[in-house]
């Protein structure tokens, strides 16, 4: 075994790189080899089997909802007007005031 004390830092990133690809390459290769043995079984008994080869899946991403009201004394409480109608906002209204007094 190396002992990696004595080796220099480019040494030891080369030596990183090199063991990261023959990982990887074993990786890939344990994965075909794996894909083709369930591939050999299902037809064995006859059944067709469809491999999604994976990827990224695509993460949906949904923009960011803008403030439609603000409270007017603590103006870090804010909100967009979507779902449950927050405490503050419930309380000014109770208080009689209308929600378009907050809008932004």
């Amino acid at each position: 075994m190396t002992d990696f004390k004595n080796l220099s830092e480019s040494q030891l990133r080369t030596m990183i790189e090199k063991a990261e690809s023959v990982l990887k390459d074993k990786e890939v290769n344990k994965r075909k080899e794996t894909l083709a043995k369930i591939k050999e079984l299902a037809a064995s008994i006859g059944v067709t089997v469809e491999i999604n080869e994976g990827g990224k899946k695509n993460a949906r991403r949904f923009a960011r909802v803008p403030i439609k009201y603000r409270h007017p004394e603590q103006p870090n409480l804010t909100w967009t007007g979507r779902g449950m109608t927050p405490k503050w906002m419930k309380e000014l209204l109770n208080r009689g005031h209308d929600r378009r007094e907050f809008e932004v």
